[in-house]
C-alpha cells in the first residue's frame, strides 16, 4: 500500500523547511493582524478588516477540519460532537456581537 503525498513530504522536508514554515505562519497569523491595528489605510501594507475577518473564518474551519481528520480518519468514529461545539460556540459569538 503506498504512503499518502502529504504524509511523505512531511516526513522528507528537512529542518530549514520546517523553520520556514513556522516563520510563514507566524508571520501571516501574528503580523497580519498586528497589520491591521498599527498601520494607516494609506499604507501599501495596510490590511483590511474583511481579510483579517476572512483569515479568522478560514482558521476556525481548519481547526474543525484537523479535528474531525483526527477522529474520523485515524479513529474510524463518525463524531458529531465536534460540529455540536463549533455551532456553540458560534452561536455564542453572535450573541456577544448582538450585544455589542
Amino acid at each position: 500500500m503506498r504512503t499518502p503525498l502529504t504524509i511523505r513530504f512531511l516526513t522528507s522536508m528537512p529542518r530549514k523547511g520546517w523553520l520556514a514554515l513556522a516563520i510563514f505562519a507566524l508571520v501571516a497569523w501574528v503580523g497580519v493582524p498586528m497589520a491591521h491595528l498599527m498601520l494607516p489605510e494609506s499604507s501599501p501594507f495596510s490590511v483590511s478588516a474583511y481579510t483579517v475577518t476572512l483569515m479568522g473564518k478560514i482558521l476556525c474551519y481548519a481547526v474543525v477540519a484537523v479535528a474531525m481528520d483526527l477522529i474520523w480518519g485515524y479513529a474510524g468514529i463518525l463524531s458529531l460532537g465536534h460540529g455540536l461545539f463549533f455551532a456553540l460556540g458560534g452561536y455564542g459569538f453572535g450573541m456577544y456581537l448582538m450585544r455589542q
